[in-house]
């Protein structure tokens, strides 16, 4: 079975915002930290080599591929943010409704800036996700 990329590293956060070259994903990052950590109650911490996040659960899929996973997490990447704060369930797209201005991959929502984004619905996207991976997967608390 192939090992999982995304897994938890003992990097330092700040270090890793240091390298990011555009100064408002750089200040964007810090205040998603910010808001995540009080929104999970964890702290910031790194998953694989970009992504910021914030606890930790188990999934195991029926196909048998399994691993652990942020519960929530972005990333400041050159082209925009990747924000890892979504489901990805059909029964969920009404919450990006007032999100703002975004795209999306399968389950990833990319932003070119936070400004471009209703944080009060960040905030429940957010919470309904949190919601849902303590539900459906073992979501360990550190």
């Amino acid at each position: 079975m192939a090992k999982n990329k995304t897994e938890f590293t003992d990097k330092n956060v700040d270090d890793f915002l240091q390298t990011v070259e555009n100064e408002q994903k750089r200040k964007d990052s810090y205040e998603l930290i910010a808001l995540m950590e009080k929104i999970t109650g964890e702290k910031a911490k790194m998953w694989g080599p970009t992504i910021v996040g914030f606890g930790n659960y188990h999934y195991k899929y029926k196909s048998g591929h399994e691993g652990n996973a942020p519960v929530l997490g972005f990333s400041p990447r050159k082209a925009a943010i990747s924000l890892y704060v979504f489901t990805g369930l059909q029964e969920h797209e009404h919450l990006l409704e007032n999100l703002g201005k975004f795209t999306m991959g399968k389950a990833c929502i990319y932003v070119k800036k936070l400004a471009d984004i209703n944080l009060d619905a960040l905030t429940s996207l957010m919470n309904h996700s949190i919601d849902y991976v303590t539900t459906k997967y073992n979501r360990i608390k550190e």
